[in-house]
């Protein structure tokens, strides 16, 4: 018989209907805790998720709950069904684990999703060999197979214990620094940039850590990394000196926050709003949806115009030309009035229209005025007062002259002479 229809046989034993009765049972206690404690939990919890059934706190309630009854049911019975649910909430207790931190820290993630559908497989399929006794002779094998690394004899059920263990080290070292960024520095800290730079120097910290202790655990002797240590540290005096300039000019931007998200900038002739600043660049948008990726070694090493420090006022200018039979005075009050119909010029510093040149067609006038809102653009309001001004000067009867246009004509060679010629011939 085989190991499939041993399970089955040992299912339909006499005993299993208090079996399913006990599962059934625990499975409504653990919904009913998760639901009570769960309901004004946020979303993006762990332990909770976006459902009752989705976090990490139903399978391992559950789980708890399930191996309880089954040591007490095992008294005065057999126990089959209980020990099946054991090993598929252990699979799923470990895939909701990986799938809801991994949404948390990565969000929009693809490579975490495919992270989590090789996990999910590979749980369900260690769920199933455990279910049906074969783990142990999979186990067994895999530990007959060796992998040779230079001197080392590793077998493969060594690697995968150690990756197995590596990742939950490194699960819960994100998990663990996504805690602390939300409960502690979203409190403590309501600089943004400080934030950012802080929750990726403490991940990067624990991810660090947690994979030396992944290491550690697998048997790894981490005095050897004192050699790639060195290696590194050549490579980096040598090959990766931009690359070193500008995670170290990330982390000075974010300590001395002389650029911070949501800024205004100018740096080398691309003006656009600071979306977002990584270890290595920042991610620059400009008011028309074009975006720049700007090595931080730039903002540091050279002039960066930050239009968000200080006064965010900005002075924009606009231009007129008027006939010279025109009131100069009139002309200055009529710019100044037009410049006030839109809501967004400041009213102090006023508008101002000054008469900047004597122009052969006519008198240029310039009308400055100063908006507080750069970040929302200027040629909609240039083009508001423009329009006002264009309205209010034909309503005063005051002309625009145009450009005079002045056609040379160039004498084509020979057309005189033969002019001349057939004059001649008609006379």
């Amino acid at each position: 018989m085989t190991e499939i229809g041993k399970l089955l046989r040992d299912l339909a034993h006499p005993d299993a209907p208090w079996e399913l009765a006990a599962l059934l049972a625990c499975l409504v206690v653990a919904f009913g805790v998760c639901w009570l404690t769960g309901r004004r939990q946020p979303a993006d919890s762990v332990w909770f998720g976006r459902a009752v059934v989705d976090g990490l706190l139903f399978p391992l309630l559950a789980l708890a709950l399930t191996y309880g009854a089954g040591q007490v049911l095992a008294t005065s019975q057999r126990v089959v069904l209980l020990k099946v649910a054991v090993a598929v909430l252990v699979s799923l207790a470990g895939i909701r684990f990986l799938a809801r931190v991994l949404t948390v820290v990565f969000p929009s993630s693809g490579l975490a999703r495919l992270v989590e559908r090789l996990f999910s497989w590979m749980a369900w399929a260690a769920a199933v060999l455990w279910i049906v006794g074969l783990l142990p002779a999979v186990m067994d094998e895999m530990e007959t197979i060796h992998i040779v690394f230079g001197k080392s004899r590793v077998s493969l059920l060594t690697m995968v214990q150690g990756l197995l263990t590596a990742g939950v080290v490194l699960v819960l070292a994100l998990w663990v620094s996504a805690e602390l960024e939300r409960r502690i520095l979203r409190e403590t800290v309501n600089d943004l940039s400080l934030r950012k730079v802080a929750s990726n120097a403490m991940r990067a910290l624990l991810l660090l850590v947690g994979l030396l202790f992944a290491l550690s655990a697998v048997g790894v002797d981490l005095t050897a990394l004192s050699v790639l240590g060195g290696a590194l540290g050549v490579g980096l005096g040598l090959g990766l000196q931009k690359l070193a300039a500008n995670y170290v000019s990330g982390f000075v931007i974010l300590f001395e926050r002389s650029v911070r998200i949501g800024d205004m900038i100018k740096v080398d002739g691309f003006e656009g709003t600071v979306v977002d600043i990584k270890t290595r660049y920042t991610l620059l948008r400009s008011l028309t949806g074009r975006e720049a990726i700007v090595p931080n070694d730039k903002l540091v090493t050279e002039r960066v115009e930050n239009l968000s420090l200080g006064d965010p006022s900005i002075l924009v200018t606009t231009g007129v030309t008027v006939d010279y039979d025109s009131d100069t005075d009139r002309v200055a009050a009529i710019l100044e009035n037009c410049a006030q119909v839109s809501p967004r010029v400041l009213k102090n510093p006023a508008p101002g229209a000054r008469l900047t040149r004597l122009a052969p067609d006519g008198l240029e006038y310039e009308l400055l005025f100063w908006i507080a809102d750069p970040h929302n653009g200027q040629l909609n309001v240039r083009s508001e007062i423009n329009t006002a001004v264009l309205k209010a000067l034909r309503a005063e009867g005051i002309g625009i002259p145009s450009a005079p246009q002045v056609v040379h004509l160039r004498p084509v060679p020979g057309a005189q002479a033969a002019t001349s010629s057939a004059k001649a011939t008609t006379g």
